[in-house]
């Protein structure tokens, strides 16, 4: 079924208007926000299939589900480019899976229950996450694992979950990596790239909003300076909403057109009002539908 959709628009401030607005004749301009609100819209579409294949699942994290933790030591130089490639071996029998659920419990004292991974299966899962090439690389040997939590940061807020925690040969550095089974995690596919429509807009990084209020600040890679200023922009937002998620696109109001400018960027932030509170609702950024950080301050 396809969730209703509000659109909620707040305006920071305005220096200019939007550029190409203007059109021969009488004919109006068509608005140049209506290909990022198809884009939204899509993203929404994309996420709701995404939670209804977890089985409405609300465990949605953002960002790596591996950990490093501890500092590589200096004798140790290669075995960040093997870890980042997924040169990780286990060189002894691993943990099975528990038969047991595992919780997921948020700071404000929500919970959930889990399928969990074996540790065979989570190393397999860290592996199939690195990227470049290393093939020279010499695999990091896993020891022993044993099942821990960690914190991990999720479109509701921080959240403990259930982990493997790896040890390795020659170095006081463990690896953790969530332990819940894909099935119960939320995974956002982002659209195919098309070189002739590309993605447009500009991705959100994170999000803060309290528990009671619809406000919703979101930071962002802008210009350093404010409109008023030669090179410089201000900014506003608007969501494109669902029951399940909101998708923010920010709106760039540049000083002048076809300025000489240099590519520094420098974080931003905006602030829009939703239709209500955002609740258990997910953030997704707008280019690719991914969903962000979120920081409930009360």
């Amino acid at each position: 079924m396809r969730m209703h959709r509000r659109r909620a628009l707040a305006w920071i401030t305005v220096v200019a208007l939007l550029g190409g607005c203007g059109s021969a004749g009488n004919s109006p301009a068509a608005d140049p926000r209506d290909g990022l609100r198809q884009q939204a819209d899509g993203a929404l579409t994309r996420y709701d299939q995404a939670v209804r294949a977890a089985g409405g699942a609300p465990f949605v994290p953002v960002g790596e589900l591996t950990r490093q933790l501890g500092d590589w030591e200096p004798a140790n130089g290669s075995y960040k480019e093997a870890l980042s490639a997924g040169r990780v071996e286990a060189a002894s029998t691993l943990p099975g899976a528990p038969t047991s659920a595992g919780t997921i419990v948020w700071a404000d004292g929500n919970r959930r229950d889990v399928p969990l991974i074996s540790a065979d299966r989570a190393l397999a899962q860290l592996r199939a996450a690195g990227t470049g090439d290393c093939s020279g690389c010499t695999p990091l040997k896993l020891t022993g694992a044993r099942l821990t939590t960690m914190t991990v940061p999720t479109t509701r807020g921080p959240a403990t979950a259930p982990a493997w925690e790896y040890t390795l040969a020659g170095t006081a550095v463990r690896l953790a990596r969530v332990a819940v089974d894909l099935s119960a995690i939320v995974r956002v596919t982002p659209p195919p790239w098309d070189a002739e429509h590309p993605h447009e807009g500009l991705a959100i990084e994170s999000a803060t909003t309290t528990t009671a209020r619809s406000e919703l600040t979101v930071t962002f890679t802008g210009v350093p300076g404010p409109g008023s200023k030669p090179c410089g922009a201000d900014y506003s937002a608007e969501a494109v909403e669902s029951d399940l998620a909101v998708v923010v696109i920010v709106i760039e109001y540049r000083h002048a057109k076809d300025e000489a400018c240099g590519d520094i960027g420098a974080e931003r932030s905006a602030t829009l009002t939703l239709s209500r509170p955002l609740g258990e609702r997910a953030v997704l950024e707008v280019t690719q539908g991914r969903p962000v950080q979120l920081t409930i301050t009360g």
